[in-house]
């Protein structure tokens, strides 16, 4: 069976420019904001919502997320090294004790504190446009799993978030990290992300607006983080903390989003069927 097994190491950096590394994880998050605004722009043009105000609210939705991911690694899963270096939380480069730096990229988003980033941010921008908060996070919703999957893509390409040892046939040996084969925890996530994708879009088409303001909102947390706190179950832990723990740092922070998401799930079905 050990043939059958995929041995990933591909160079995480595409190409440089002027000494600067353009990586793969670069790419596809930016794969990931391009494809995820194109969703978001349409369903925006089918409600006849100001167009113009479109760029600010795919500005504030980018700084909400980016600022949100960064702030949920660095506050999360490694507190007591970024807050005793707080300048590498908002600079995307490495010190050394000699004074010396490197430069490394944001190395360290996390998913649950992009999430919380971004609804913040969406609370802002609906504000200061009256736009209905919940209109605009339904609309999040639908097109949230289609950019998830591609973020898990990233994670593939650079061999990290990667799963545990195991003797399945589409196992990966991620090269970089030991000559194990593993569960390709990414692909599992991509895939389901991806499928959730078609699943919105598909309730979309047939309900249209039969459901309440937030249900598909509350649905896209709901399958996302639900499926987020099984997958953690075949993951590495990411940070030595985790390990004296029941489970995760990813679960825990799925389970408030999940009791979210099946609030609004709930409430908006039931208003549907009365």
């Amino acid at each position: 069976m050990e043939l059958l097994y995929i041995h990933w190491n591909p160079d995480p950096i595409l190409f440089s420019i002027a000494g600067i590394a353009i990586r793969w994880y670069s790419i596809f998050w930016f794969i990931a904001i391009l494809a995820g605004s194109q969703v978001v722009y349409k369903l925006y043009q089918s409600k006849g919502l100001p167009v113009d105000t479109f760029q600010n609210l795919f500005l504030y939705s980018f700084l909400g997320i980016f600022i949100g991911a960064r702030l949920g690694h660095c506050l999360f899963y490694e507190p007591d090294y970024y807050l005793s270096h707080p300048l590498e939380i908002v600079l995307p480069v490495h010190f050394y004790p000699d004074g010396d730096w490197k430069f490394t990229g944001y190395a360290g988003l996390a998913s649950h504190g992009g999430t919380l980033g971004l609804i913040i941010a969406l609370a802002i921008f609906c504000r200061k446009t009256k736009i209905h908060y919940l209109d605009i996070l339904d609309m999040m919703g639908i097109a949230a799993p289609l950019a998830a999957g591609f973020i898990r893509l990233a994670n593939l390409m650079n061999s990290e978030i990667i799963g545990l040892p195991t003797n399945v046939p589409w196992a990966f040996v991620f090269e970089r990290v030991d000559m194990l084969p593993r569960h390709p925890a990414q692909l599992y996530e991509t895939i389901a992300y991806f499928l959730f994708f078609l699943i919105m879009v598909g309730v979309a088409r047939y309900k249209k607006d039969n459901y309440g303001r937030g249900f598909y909102f509350g649905l896209c947390i709901t399958l996302i983080f639900l499926s987020r706190f099984f997958i953690e179950f075949l993951k590495e832990r990411q940070v030595d903390f985790e390990n004296v723990l029941p489970i995760d740092m990813g679960q825990i922070l799925s389970i408030p989003f999940v009791l979210l998401g099946l609030y609004f799930v709930i409430t908006k079905w039931k208003k549907a069927v009365r």
